[in-house]
């Protein structure tokens, strides 16, 4: 199945980094978090991926371009460092498309512009591309396949730290709780969408408002609930938690290194 990431947002909240580099090229350990979304998507068997390129593409276009296996994989070094025998393999399977979409663009117009390279598929995945999880993708999929939806997304529970309120029309306030114990949920950035997706939108739209507002209303759109470990990056504070568990060892969005695939 196709995978659809979207890697052309200037990540303005992240800025330290985004002036420099694109957002998904932001380092986790020695690998960008766009790496480490790819490998958790190629460890489900999941290695055909559309990258919606736009702000510093050729960032990431070089990057690939000049890929070094060594850097995450075991190899053997001989006769002086001339030949180099390689024991392990990231990438070697992969197939990927660099799609230029536009350097302001909307996820919707990002989605829209690569349409085309996704002829004759009748589902594909989809990421922002920011997030990680040690979601079971397979269990995700087949949800979303017996419900026979256009639309599907990862909703979770918010990992920031703040609290919820609720009050009457006048302001007395009903209720103050942490937002872990209320019951509240957001977008995990986590898609599976079926090529009729195209039909709910229009040009300039966000993937999120307009055209999901369309399948709400014809009943074709389901969320799978994950109380598992997931976190985004979007600003310097998360960053520094994913290099925290990234330097404790086993980070749990690693898969690939803990989980079969059956």
């Amino acid at each position: 199945m196709k995978v659809v990431l979207f890697c052309g947002g200037l990540g303005t909240r992240l800025r330290d980094y985004s002036e420099k580099i694109p957002k998904p090229m932001v380092n986790i350990g020695y690998r960008p978090i766009l790496w480490h979304l790819m490998k958790y998507y190629a460890h489900y068997g999941h290695k055909d991926f559309i990258l919606c390129l736009g702000y510093k593409a050729d960032y990431i276009k070089e990057y690939f371009l000049n890929y070094n296996e060594c850097l995450s994989n075991d190899f053997v070094l001989s006769a002086g460092g001339k030949q180099v025998q390689m024991i392990g393999s990231d990438i070697h399977d992969w197939r990927i498309t660099f799609v230029d979409t536009g350097l302001n663009s909307n996820i919707g117009q990002r989605l829209k512009a690569v349409e085309k390279y996704l002829e004759g598929e009748e589902m594909f995945l989809a990421n922002y591309s920011d997030g990680l999880s040690n979601l079971p993708l397979d269990d995700f999929v087949n949800h979303f396949m017996r419900h026979d939806k256009v639309a599907s997304f990862l909703s979770v529970k918010p990992t920031q730290t703040f609290h919820v309120v609720s009050t009457e029309e006048d302001g007395l306030v009903k209720s103050i709780e942490h937002v872990n114990n209320a019951d509240l949920r957001i977008n995990g950035g986590f898609f599976a969408l079926k090529t009729e997706i195209f039909r709910y939108m229009q040009p300039g739209e966000e993937l999120v408002i307009e055209p999901f507002q369309r399948l709400i209303e014809k009943e074709q759109l389901v969320a799978y609930k994950y109380d598992g470990f997931w976190t985004c990056m979007d600003t310097f504070r998360d960053k520094q938690n994913l290099d925290d568990l990234y330097t404790q060892g086993n980070p749990p969005w690693e898969v690939w290194k803990t989980r079969k695939v059956m």
